[in-house]
């Protein structure tokens, strides 16, 4: 062999024991980086992301890439919504997983967006970089209510049967309402707005029949609050589109109809008797309404309302609406039955109530 070819034997040995030798010191270096300067990221969402036919009784929950401080898990840094309204729920956190129980079922056929914020953080204190957001929808539900086999009575109204409108602390109105039917007030005394609203039928501030038709409407309200039936039917959420035939219904929450309007059939049975049970407050938007077939009646059709209820903007109702705090109606909104408020006050702008 050549000087020269040894030498270049030499030199390559040289260069492969050189490389050797830093890969083993860079592999016995550790790794200094602060675990505290690393971002935690969210591994996994279910419902997924542009998930479909979600089951309305989801429990959603996200799962990270390292244990999270639980206390920064919170309903402000994990929320579920339906565009920008919140929905109401409760966040828990358990291993590397944070969960979202919602305070009742979610809504057929709707698009939620799920978000966990940058004020959520892991143990070391370090937050997410961004924004986590993702998007699912509900499974498709046909709006189709069982039909109810208990027949129920209506609801004994006694001395506030005559009352287009009984209010507790006050009555407001602006504008050209017109009222068919008595107006009264207990124990409040202010009455305002009439004129220019006009009122067919007597009225009663604070006198015998008042403070009898008041106590009547609590005893109407209880009674209503009391109904049970082996063949309840319960709601939640938007129920606008929907069916109701004769029966026993109830809401741990909330109601409004707001897309879609509310039908009553009374299936050809004009005595038919129509109970709604809300545990919180009753909400139309602008326009919609509710509407009769079947033979069903205004005068058969009775809501219970927990707090209070908001009638939008031209919107149209029917029933008998026993409220335990206030009653607001917007401009235009229209009402073919009664507004009994418990403690409240009845505030209207230019509409339209007959009692039936």
């Amino acid at each position: 062999m050549s000087k020269e070819m040894k030498t270049n034997k030499l030199l390559t040995v040289l260069a492969v024991l050189s490389i050797a030798s830093v890969i083993i010191i860079a592999g016995c270096k550790k790794d200094k980086t602060d675990p505290s300067t690393i971002s935690p990221t969210v591994i996994s969402t279910d419902a997924a992301n542009n998930a479909v036919d979600v089951v309305l009784n989801k429990i959603v929950t996200v799962t990270f890439s390292v244990p999270m401080n639980q206390a920064t898990l919170t309903a402000s840094t994990f929320t579920v919504t339906i565009g920008e309204t919140p929905v109401e729920g409760v966040v828990s956190y358990t291993g590397s997983t944070a969960s979202f129980t919602p305070s009742a079922n979610l809504l057929s056929g709707v698009t939620y967006t799920g978000t966990i914020t940058t004020g959520a953080k892991n143990v070391q204190g370090s937050a997410l970089a961004a924004d986590y957001v993702w998007t699912f929808k509900t499974l498709t539900i046909p709006n189709v209510i069982v039909v109810q086999g208990t027949v129920i009575a209506a609801v004994p109204l006694a001395g506030a049967t005559t009352f287009a409108i009984l209010g507790g602390s006050a009555i407001t109105n602006t504008g050209a309402t017109c009222i068919t039917g008595d107006l009264g007030l207990s124990p409040g005394s202010s009455i305002g707005g009439f004129p220019p609203g006009i009122l067919t039928g007597a009225q009663h501030i604070n006198d015998n029949i008042a403070t009898q038709a008041k106590l009547d409407l609590t005893a109407a309200y209880n009674n209503a609050a009391a109904r049970t039936s082996a063949d309840i039917v319960t709601l939640s959420g938007n129920i606008g589109g929907l069916t109701l035939t004769p029966g026993l219904y109830k809401s741990t929450s909330s109601l409004a109809i707001s897309s879609g309007d509310l039908t009553f059939d009374a299936k050809g049975n004009a005595n038919a008797v129509f109970v709604i049970q809300i545990a919180s407050s009753l909400t139309t938007t602008s326009g919609r309404k509710v509407l009769l077939t079947g033979g069903a009646l205004a005068s058969n059709i009775f809501w219970m309302v927990g707090s209070s209820a908001t009638f939008g903007t031209t919107s149209v109702f029917k029933g008998t609406v026993l409220v335990m705090q206030s009653i607001t109606f917007n401009t235009g909104a229209t009402l073919d039955g009664r507004a009994l408020a418990r403690t409240g006050g009845v505030t209207m702008a230019g509409n339209t109530i007959v009692k039936q």
